[in-house]
């Protein structure tokens, strides 16, 4: 964070000071886990379910900290932030920090505010902010752009998919003076929640990738989705203002958001009318992309690390935005070739000991993402024994019985070995799947991740390829943690 004096602080907050006449200035960073603070740095006092930072605070001083961002009053140097009216308390905020009294949301609030005044602050000496949006694939791709742009200056992202109202503010805060780029990846359950982020740190590129079923329980249609993805674009500047926004043109809800922006529009995709797109994708014996990279300014080959086709198009977003801010076509090449997966669960492959390859994609799922990687799977285990080991995909409301029985049916159409269902949420899948190839022995459904793991344990065979992947509420990570406690190569 730029260095501000708690005095300051309360006036860009509209906070109040307490114990302290506002001198103290704040040079470390901002942290709501006091066992992170930095000397000089500012404590966030957010109350919760189980624990109520504000009891830390005393915790906080004694580890060096300038001040304490605080709802009531407490045993330090704080700014004392006012409850919200009535009514703005936003529900997500609210849902995340589990208080009663809706002091965990005024104190995000303040957190937002801080960040709107430095990210202002910086983008008028040159911080160039970047916004991602999508149903999938938010955060691959905002580590590729990261990769891209860190050659050409100090780049700050979130770390895996810290993208919510605590997230993105405590993200926008580890920007400084030195801070060329800022990457941050927009989520949304909900109308306006992609405009308040876009309010907090305002972008001047905006990335939509796709608009799929995440949420739609939630959202009520892929419609209500695209409304509220387009918010992104809707915030930026215009072109005049250097507003730029990259749409993914073979998504058509996607690519209907250029009439929402005043900003200038980049097309990406494989879709003729791209700007930045892939020709000639190929995959190799373990599902990764080689393609040739088409630009406005030249063409390069690539060739991707990261596993499953669907990487290209996050490729082709990540390489539009870094030639927007000065890379070459080679040197995004260059980059986008030697890129590496950086978020835990997320198509992450080891292969043990035995020769077992174990595909774990257990972060999250949607049925895009589970699309995507049962492809991965069938493309990676060409000749070998195959496995997807699915759970339930969460927040699907009517859908979640047609989706998940539609997923069984791929399995079955890619030609999977075996399918293993965990959980009767996901029943449907294994429905799908016997209905589809009137299958016996090769769909299980399986009570918990527990029983998963004796199955696999017993039926296993080296060599064999295992995709784990469901929604998080599921936990099929113990699953992937338990086959790879057997040892890797």
């Amino acid at each position: 964070m730029i260095p501000l004096t708690l005095e300051q602080i309360a006036a860009v907050t509209g906070g109040r000071l307490h114990r302290t006449d506002g001198r103290e200035t704040v040079t470390g960073s901002v942290e709501f886990d006091s066992r992170r603070l930095t000397p000089g740095g500012l404590f966030v006092a957010l109350p919760g379910e189980k624990v109520d930072g504000h009891a830390f605070a005393g915790k906080a001083m004694e580890s060096g900290a300038a001040g304490v961002l605080a709802a009531r009053e407490v045993d330090a140097r704080a700014v004392i932030v006012p409850p919200l009216p009535p009514g703005q308390a936003h529900e997500r905020a609210l849902a995340l920090t589990g208080d009663k009294d809706g002091s965990g949301a005024a104190v995000l609030a303040a957190l937002a505010k801080l960040a709107r005044h430095v990210v202002i602050e910086l983008s008028r000496g040159g911080l160039a902010v970047v916004g991602v949006t999508g149903s999938s694939g938010k955060t691959s791709t905002k580590d590729l752009i990261a990769q891209l742009l860190e050659p050409m200056g100090e780049t700050v992202a979130p770390p895996g998919s810290f993208n919510n109202e605590l997230g993105h503010p405590w993200t926008a805060l580890r920007a400084d003076e030195r801070t060329r780029h800022l990457v941050l990846e927009m989520s949304a359950r909900g109308p306006g929640h992609i405009a308040h982020l876009a309010e907090v740190a305002p972008p001047r590129i905006g990335a939509v990738l796709n608009v799929g079923s995440a949420h739609v329980g939630e959202f009520g249609s892929r419609e209500a989705i695209a409304k509220t993805k387009g918010e992104l674009v809707e915030a930026l500047p215009s072109v005049d203002e250097g507003g730029v926004a990259v749409l993914n043109l073979d998504d058509p809800l996607v690519a209907a958001m250029a009439s929402r922006t005043t900003a200038r529009v980049v097309g990406v995709g494989e879709h003729p009318d791209a700007q930045v797109r892939a020709e000639d994708i190929t995959l190799d014996e373990q599902a990764r992309a080689s393609f040739r990279l088409i630009t406005p300014a030249g063409e390069a080959p690539v060739t991707l690390s990261l596993y499953g086709e669907h990487h290209v198009g996050n490729a082709l977003t990540a390489a539009a935005i870094a030639l927007e801010l000065g890379a070459t076509v080679e040197q995004v090449a260059q980059r986008l070739s030697a890129a590496q997966r950086r978020s835990a669960r997320r198509m992450e492959v080891t292969t043990r000991a035995d020769g077992v390859v174990v595909m774990n994609d257990s972060y999250n799922a949607n049925p895009e993402s589970m699309r995507a990687a049962l492809k991965t799977l069938a493309s990676a285990s060409r000749g070998k024994r195959s496995w997807a080991v699915l759970g339930v995909m969460g927040e699907l409301g009517a859908d979640s019985v047609s989706a998940h029985d539609e997923i069984g049916r791929l399995a079955v159409r890619l030609n999977i070995s075996r399918l293993v269902v965990v959980g009767d949420e996901a029943a449907a899948m294994h429905q799908g799947a016997s209905h589809e190839g009137s299958w016996g022995e090769e769909s299980v459904l399986v009570p918990d991740a527990a029983a998963a793991i004796d199955l696999l344990r017993e039926q296993l065979e080296p060599g064999d390829v295992v995709l784990v992947k469901a929604s998080k509420v599921a936990e099929l990570w113990l699953v992937a943690d338990a086959l790879l406690k057997e040892g890797v190569a």
